[in-house]
């Protein structure tokens, strides 16, 4: 079923002083050929799109991956990323915009963050009437697809949860303590996690470079438009700021797992130099009778034994008085 947009004149007017909403005259059906007048894609390899977009002036190798200006297209790059099942994949999207059409340089003939973007234009038809209302539904959808490899990532976090809490506390449900080797899969996740919104928060600064300079073109042109463009670049903007925060927790997480596990390997070294204090006098006193001399007199008394081993005990006993005097066993 085609979606209708409603006529202008049955949307109340505004109030006085704020935005118009209502669409601005267009047709109220969606025609895929309009669509396909505003829209060029060039997928990667497709002689045919590239003969069509050279067509319209466009030269996508010159303009390479930065934001370009000729007299006739302002090329915007995007670090696109997007889920493709349990995977996140990061690719190159470039449009080519001009007042009559947008075309986009995209690593496929069907890129499917495009497909929620021909949904928006379905839902409100009168977006096609302008290249930058084709191009303001392209961005739209990439951010979508943005937020959804963002959430993406507080999903594992969120599947994560009961680990980290044992990795922090030390010990697992069993009361067993958890070493370095029972965390390194979950340390692994981790990694990705941070990964994947290191990588979000990268798109999103390409984004809303390109938000804003669809805003500049505009202008004053089509105020509806250009609101809801406004809208664009916040949203954009909120999906950084919630990448920003699943990263903080990521870098938070992740640090309190390793001063965890740097407090257990500290407490292990700790074990090892209390017993080698500890053992250390009983050492140096049993060395001495290792030695080969001729003349011992203490073997010759008749408690000698007895009171070399009283010596070891007391040579023990004192460093590790002194140790738990000093607080160190806790």
């Amino acid at each position: 079923m085609t979606a209708t947009m409603p006529e202008a004149s049955a949307l109340p007017a505004p109030a006085r002083g704020g935005l118009d909403l209502r669409a601005p005259d267009a047709g109220p059906r969606f025609d895929p050929r309009v669509l396909r007048s505003r829209w060029v894609q060039v997928a990667a390899g497709d002689a045919e799109a590239e003969a069509r977009a050279a067509e319209h002036g466009v030269d996508f190798a010159a303009a390479g991956a930065r934001v370009w200006e000729t007299d006739a297209h302002v090329y915007l790059p995007v670090t696109a990323t997007r889920r493709e099942g349990d995977r996140v994949v990061h690719e190159q999207v470039v449009l080519a915009l001009s007042p009559d059409v947008v075309v986009t340089a995209q690593p496929q003939r069907h890129y499917p963050v495009f497909d929620k973007a021909i949904a928006r234009m379905r839902r409100t038809p009168w977006l096609i009437r302008s290249s930058y209302g084709v191009a303001y539904a392209l961005l739209y959808a990439l951010n979508e697809a943005a937020d959804r490899v963002v959430a993406l990532a507080s999903d594992l976090l969120e599947d994560m949860s009961d680990e980290i809490d044992e990795a922090t506390r030390g010990v697992d449900a069993r009361g067993r303590e958890i070493g370095v080797r029972d965390m390194q899969d979950t340390i692994t996740r981790m990694n990705r996690a941070e990964e994947i919104v290191s990588r979000a928060q990268e798109s999103q600064l390409s984004l809303a470079r390109a938000a804003r300079h669809l805003r500049s073109e505009i202008a004053d042109s089509d105020p509806v438009l250009a609101g809801l463009v406004e809208t664009l670049v916040a949203d954009v903007d909120g999906v950084k700021q919630h990448a920003g925060f699943e990263h903080d927790k990521v870098r938070y997480l992740q640090q309190a797992i390793m001063t965890s596990l740097d407090v257990k390997q500290a407490q292990i070294v700790k074990v090892f130099t209390i017993i080698t204090a500890v053992f250390l006098p009983p050492t140096l006193i049993a060395s001495f009778y290792g030695m080969n001399f001729t003349h011992m007199p203490e073997l010759d008394r008749p408690y000698g034994f007895t009171l070399t081993v009283l010596l070891t005990l007391v040579a023990a006993v004192i460093p590790l008085a002194y140790i738990k005097r000093r607080g160190w066993l806790r």
